[in-house]
């Protein structure tokens, strides 16, 4: 390793430890957290009618933190969410779950890393989605899907049913996001924070790629870059700082959500 990447590392390093013995737990439950990303969602663009879903893996294998059909981000509350069981039967909670969220239980079904799931289709994404292009995250600031973000070139329809779970869960892989040809996005990790984090910074990522189209062609970023600003971006220590400034600017004034 060079003398600037060690350098590099040892500070990066330094910031995460400073992070970690920063970090004050914020006491909020799990449902909290769920309704407080979903009001960052919304106010990051997010809010595409009822399409969005914010879920979460429940306690017990094979239940999931859903929200009820009908329900937009900008109204949830952590007493909306709904622990549903396989079937998308309720456990917990009053309403009826939306079927679309029927491939997350997919996802975590394959992956035991993967303890939260965002699904929106938001403006940029969606329309990256329209043209066929993957995403090319070569900027900073989204380098946390560096190598890391798949594409499903074909929509296979609403995912209401079984077959759409597989195709999707299949075409994620093990990367930690992926980009819906005539859809929108998905991401997921292995916290609420995170999950909602990357969401953000996904739509950023496809905006700047339309814009960057649109006035030349996208440089390429050297790959033992791109992936030491990927695994630093997805630090814990990283992801749940960004989460909470995040969520200072949703709270603000208004802290209905967590009720």
């Amino acid at each position: 390793m060079s003398d600037k990447r060690t350098e590099t590392s040892a500070a990066v390093q330094d910031i995460r430890e400073a992070l970690a013995s920063q970090h004050v737990d914020s006491g909020r439950s799990l449902t909290q957290t769920l309704a407080v990303a979903c009001r960052i969602l919304a106010a990051n663009g997010h809010g595409s009618g009822l399409a969005g879903q914010m879920t979460a893996r429940g306690d017990t294998p094979g239940t999931m933190w859903t929200l009820p059909y009908g329900m937009g981000f900008e109204e949830v509350t952590a007493s909306d969410y709904l622990l549903v069981d396989n079937d998308l039967k309720v456990i917990d909670g009053k309403g009826t779950p939306n079927p679309a969220n029927r491939f997350h239980l997919h996802v975590y079904a394959v992956r035991d890393d993967i303890d939260a799931i965002v699904h929106t289709h938001p403006l940029n994404c969606s329309a990256l989605s329209m043209i066929g292009e993957p995403l090319k995250p070569m900027h900073m600031d989204t380098s946390m899907f560096y190598g890391d973000v798949a594409f499903l070139p074909r929509w296979p329809g609403i995912p209401f049913g079984d077959e759409e779970g597989e195709i999707i869960s299949e075409a994620l892989g093990d990367k930690n996001a992926i980009l819906l040809a005539h859809h929108g996005q998905l991401c997921a990790a292995p916290t609420v924070e995170a999950a909602c984090v990357m969401g953000v910074f996904i739509e950023r990522a496809a905006e700047m790629q339309l814009k960057a189209m649109a006035a030349g062609d996208i440089k390429e970023i050297e790959p033992d870059l791109g992936h030491e600003a990927h695994d630093w971006r997805h630090a814990p220590e990283a992801m749940r700082t960004t989460f909470e400034y995040f969520a200072r600017r949703a709270l603000a004034g208004n802290d209905d959500c967590l009720r």
